[in-house]
């Protein structure tokens, strides 16, 4: 283990944006701040100068305080290859941009995907610290994968082991032969549970956490929408674990910590999916950090580099 330290930590995610100040061994959040994630291609540049601010503002803090931060881990809702290179914007517009250069600028620094930093987290200080080998998910405004031996997030040849997600799945309708295709994270992601609430004559303010409430409270148009959602989920979960045959699955991201029939339907479905007998008793677990594995994942990127 590296000498004990502070380090700042980045999460960010396709809503919002995680910053901490944190404490090594213990992984523990000193300080905290949220921003807003904005949408659109322009908002990427301008938003980099204002996390970097805030990233600043949080280093000056600390060293006045007597406790200077010994570097930055930033974790990102998107590709990111071996060299910490973003590689995709599909909700945060960072590609092309220098960011690990921004960073390291101040302090050094590292760049992650948030699933790989989240995973690392678990790995070696929370659900999967007792595991040789474990399947992390995230779900949240999108979902992702990682796969974990020996403490070690996978990360593939490229970096881009992550994508349980995107992928679409095309089938022809058996009635009218119409081809429809289905994207995992157009069902089942955070984002998309709210929008087919509102699309099926739920409230259009409604967030994800109000659909699983209402799912939870006999709501009929609420509990198809999660019901279908948890069922595809459970449906890749269930393909993961016949490729990878985990010792376990640790399921975080804001919809991991869901309570109630979401998180039963999801384990149903999952188990459902197995397809050997001894796979199928697996444990299916909560994160131990909720929906803080990201950030604090990626203060202890920060630390372990």
């Amino acid at each position: 283990m590296p000498a004990p330290a502070w380090t700042v930590g980045v999460d960010v995610g396709g809503s919002k944006t995680a910053l901490c100040v944190a404490a090594f061994p213990d992984c523990r959040v000193v300080r905290r701040e949220i921003l807003k994630t904005p949408s659109g291609a322009a908002s990427g540049a301008a938003f980099l100068d204002d996390v970097c601010r805030h990233v600043q503002a949080l280093l000056d803090r600390t060293a006045a305080e007597g406790t200077p931060c010994r570097a930055i881990g930033v974790s990102l809702c998107e590709l990111v290859d071996l060299a910490g290179r973003v590689g995709s914007a599909h909700r945060v517009h960072w590609r092309g941009l220098p960011v690990r250069d921004r960073f390291a600028a101040m302090v050094p620094a590292v760049v992650e995907a948030d699933v790989r930093a989240a995973a690392l987290a678990e790995a070696r200080f929370g659900a999967g610290r007792t595991y040789g080998q474990f399947l992390y998910l995230n779900v949240g405004t999108g979902i992702s994968s990682c796969w974990v031996k020996d403490g070690v997030p996978h990360a593939g040849a490229r970096g881009h082991a992550l994508a349980l997600a995107s992928s679409p799945i095309s089938m022809p309708c058996p009635h009218c032969g119409k081809l429809a295709a289905y994207i995992l994270e157009d069902v089942a992601g955070g984002a998309a549970l709210a929008a087919r609430y509102a699309a099926l004559g739920g409230p259009a303010v409604a967030s994800a956490e109000d659909v699983i409430a209402a799912a939870a409270g006999g709501e009929d148009v609420a509990r198809r929408v999660v019901e279908r959602a948890t069922h595809a989920l459970g449906v890749s979960l269930g393909l993961a674990v016949n490729l990878l045959d985990p010792e376990a699955i640790v399921v975080g991201g804001g919809l991991g910590a869901a309570e109630g029939p979401y998180w039963e339907w999801l384990v149903a479905a999952t188990r459902e999916h197995i397809w050997s007998d001894d796979a199928r008793t697996l444990t299916i677990c909560r994160a131990a950090f909720g929906g803080d594995s990201g950030l604090l994942g990626a203060a202890a990127s920060a630390w372990f580099a």
